[in-house]
């Protein structure tokens, strides 16, 4: 009887141990099942008909940026797109690109958006190949900032094909970066992706404003928080007064820090 009574209460043993490690795994399982869920979640991720994408409603400040490619915009209609109390309250606009190009449309949609309301801010895409000071020069040529607008925007999200053109790269786009600093007084926001910022941005520019374009994820992960102001998370948006698709951003900062990457009165 003692030993038939040793191997029953051996055999509940290991069958709690099996138990125990079951439930282990299983939980495992679910944890790593719904973790896109839970991430999805938290930036409370909503279907905005009107737009036609999915926005993050955890935050509460969204924009659009546009070029010449948006053709002719009805900006009165864009800033009264709204549903759901989700509206439209910044634009960013392109105005240069390279050493000579000007965005065609850019004075337009640019006095035509302060009209409104909108918060505007100006951006150049930058060339790798082409030459930094003379891209600067065309971009501040262009764009005469006021208060209230944001601070001038590097789009610098390629690198170029020869490996000459990307040994000097680095050095060239602080080149233009400092120009534009110094003769608008303040930090310019670096728009670029993942890949650009592993390569370039991360430890060379990391006191500057960012803005990352991002479609694939759900949640901005590996970036520096401290500076990470915008987020252009959608390319397919759907806008009243813009025919075809547009790029959707959303601003993920505290909302105490908006105005740190706006132009501030002289006085």
């Amino acid at each position: 009887m003692k030993k038939k009574k040793k191997l029953s209460l051996w055999k509940r043993f290991l069958n709690q141990i099996f138990s125990l490690r079951g439930l282990y795994v299983l939980i495992v399982i679910v944890l790593i099942t719904l973790y896109p869920v839970y991430v999805s979640d938290s930036q409370r991720w909503t279907y905005i008909e009107s737009f036609g994408i999915k926005l993050p409603l955890r935050y509460t400040i969204h924009g659009i940026d546009v070029s010449h490619h948006n053709n002719k915009i009805d900006w009165h209609r864009v800033k009264n797109s709204i549903e759901d109390k989700v509206d439209i309250s910044f634009c960013f606009i392109k105005a240069t690109e390279g050493e000579d190009l000007k965005d065609q449309d850019f004075g337009n949609n640019w006095r035509e958006a302060k009209k409104t309301g909108l918060i505007r801010g100006a951006y150049h895409f930058y060339v790798p190949r082409a030459n930094p000071v003379e891209q600067a020069q065309n971009f501040i040529e262009s764009v005469e900032l006021e208060e209230g607008d944001f601070v001038p925007v590097l789009d610098f999200e390629i690198q170029g094909t020869s490996k000459k053109v990307r040994s000097n790269l680095l050095e060239n786009v602080k080149t233009f970066i400092n120009i534009i600093e110094n003769h608008y007084g303040v930090k310019p926001i670096i728009y670029t992706n993942g890949h650009i910022y592993r390569e370039y941005i991360k430890g060379n520019f990391d006191k500057y404003p960012l803005w990352i374009s991002n479609y694939e994820s759900q949640k901005l992960e590996g970036y520096n928080n401290a500076r990470l102001m915008m987020w252009q998370h959608s390319a397919t948006g759907k806008v009243d007064g813009i025919q075809g698709d547009v790029d959707f951003n959303v601003f993920v900062a505290s909302k105490s820090h908006f105005d740190d990457i706006c132009i501030k009165s002289e006085n």
